[in-house]
């Protein structure tokens, strides 16, 4: 499988395949040369090659030719990468392995028993077996091919090629969907409710557990639900609301009538854009001029809110929500967990929940120009904590305490967080790394991939400079001091 990867993935970037054999030529020669030797008499060649303790986690880095090559070995996982052609991932203790080409357009999951493989999100194969040991493989040409096939349990096959015939299940947000030459006949299942489109999505008819409906979009339509029972995931008898629906001229005159059976029947009358309302004995609302000028009374979560004209003046009163906008110039709302402030949107932006144990504040100047997020766990007082400012830098904090920053982010404001962005595409620009690890006092300095390089422990130092033209090392009493790669000067504390 993975053989099929690379052949394709080389056959599709025919310009950089000479540059990634020669990488791979680089790692896989040179690196053994130094990582076989004892760690105190290792040289330090800058962005030639480098190797080195991870400061923040157990385990060791091996970095070669700069940004383009580096290994990675933890506790649990093992990481090799040739940004940003590829890299692989693993962890054998929970059977995964993740394999990126050109993160993201071709990657491939394994994962326990399922794997996955997808270009683009567009072409792609999975399979695997699930938790209840059914087997099934499923592939995928969006949108124009989708199929799916289980040794285990043949209901579970289908076939479809668009638009001429073909059924998916659980697919697109339905359980079940079968066409021929769509639009012009589908027929969807979510649950019991079954409909039949006919030049979808002009003409229906629905039918189901109690329900039966029709339409001719957009001239006239009319759909009816009874009150029935179903028992839940406890094995308790609950109501499932009935409904009244129909429209006429479509959105002229729409009529529905929800919550048949319940405590909140709920009565929906509109002629858009002219007015809608809404009355229940939870909720009334109106609306004039849809959507701009709109009313509400919430009873159930206690609040009135004036929308005039909407988005841009907004008020609300009450114990549920308190709003004060004036769009864009400035906005303030709040509830009992939730607060939002803006001023000059997008300029400004501030958001915060707080529901105990978490206590969260976000931070932004003009979208991912400059973000500012705090976590909390307000039991234990530990937080985490993560500033960006695109495309200048990115600073973390983790509940441990451990810190890293990152000099240039061109991508990592937008996606935070996005551990195929930090593995194929960061280090292209990281020109300064900086970490530090309180719980061991250990901290790393790195410029222009190693070019500079300082690492500090309690009983270790480490500095490296002009591709290891200068080395100084220190382990406990024992120092030792390099210029051109060879020793000038050497201390031990069994000789003092």
């Amino acid at each position: 499988m993975l053989t099929k990867e690379i052949t394709i993935t080389t056959k599709w970037c025919r310009t950089g395949r000479r540059n990634f054999l020669l990488l791979l030529a680089v790692a896989g020669f040179i690196s053994p040369l130094f990582c076989n030797r004892a760690a105190a008499e290792t040289n330090s060649v800058g962005f030639i090659f480098d190797r080195f303790n991870l400061t923040l986690e157990a385990g060791c880095r091996t970095e070669t030719t700069g940004p383009f090559y580096y290994s990675q070995q933890t506790e649990d996982e093992t990481t090799v990468a040739y940004p940003p052609f590829f890299s692989s991932v693993s962890n054998p203790s929970v059977a995964f392995d993740e394999k990126d080409f050109f993160y993201p357009l071709l990657t491939s999951i394994h994962y326990g028993k399922e794997r996955r493989w997808q270009l683009f999100q567009l072409i792609s194969t999975s399979g695997g077996q699930e938790q209840n040991e059914t087997t099934k493989e499923r592939h995928t040409l969006f949108p124009f091919y989708f199929s799916q096939r289980s040794a285990t349990d043949t209901n579970l096959n289908y076939t479809a090629v668009v638009p001429f015939y073909g059924t998916l299940k659980n697919r697109l947000f339905h359980d079940e969907i079968y066409f021929v030459m769509f639009p012009f006949f589908g027929e969807t299942r979510k649950r019991d409710v079954v409909t039949d489109n006919y030049v979808f999505p002009f003409v229906h008819t629905r039918h189901g557990n109690g329900l039966r409906g029709w339409q001719v979009w957009p001239f006239v339509g009319s759909e009816h639900k009874d009150v029935t029972t179903r028992t839940n995931g406890f094995g308790d008898v609950e109501t499932v609301a009935g409904h009244e629906k129909s429209f006429f001229l479509w959105p002229l005159h729409l009529k529905q009538d929800n919550g048949i059976g319940t405590d909140n029947p709920e009565k929906f009358r509109a002629s858009i854009p002219l007015y809608a309302y809404t009355r229940s004995p939870k909720l009334d609302s109106t609306t004039v001029l849809w959507p701009f000028f709109n009313w509400f009374d919430n009873r159930e979560k206690n609040y009135r809110e004036w929308q005039m004209p909407w988005p841009f003046v907004v008020f609300a009163r009450g114990e549920g929500k308190t709003t004060d906008r004036v769009f864009p110039i400035f906005s303030q709302s709040h509830n009992a967990t939730k607060e939002s402030d803006a001023y000059l949107w997008p300029l400004y932006t501030y958001r915060r929940t707080h529901s105990d144990p978490l206590d969260q504040q976000r931070t932004r100047v003009a979208f991912y120009l400059y973000a500012n997020t705090v976590e909390k766990n307000t039991q234990t007082g530990a937080y985490k904590r993560r500033v960006d400012m695109w495309p200048f830098f990115t600073w973390h904090r983790d509940f441990n305490g451990n810190e890293r920053l990152q000099v240039l982010a061109l991508l990592e404001p937008a996606v935070p967080e996005n551990s195929g962005i930090e593995r194929n595409w960061s280090p292209l620009w990281s020109f300064w790394r900086a970490e530090t690890n309180p719980k061991t006092g250990a901290a790393s300095r790195s410029l222009l991939w190693n070019l500079y390089r300082r690492e500090t422990a309690p009983a270790h130092k480490k500095v490296s400079l002009l591709f290891g033209l200068f080395q100084y090392q220190c382990d406990g009493g024992n120092s030792r001091t390099k210029l051109f790669y060879f020793t000038v000067s050497r201390n031990s504390a069994t000789t003092q």
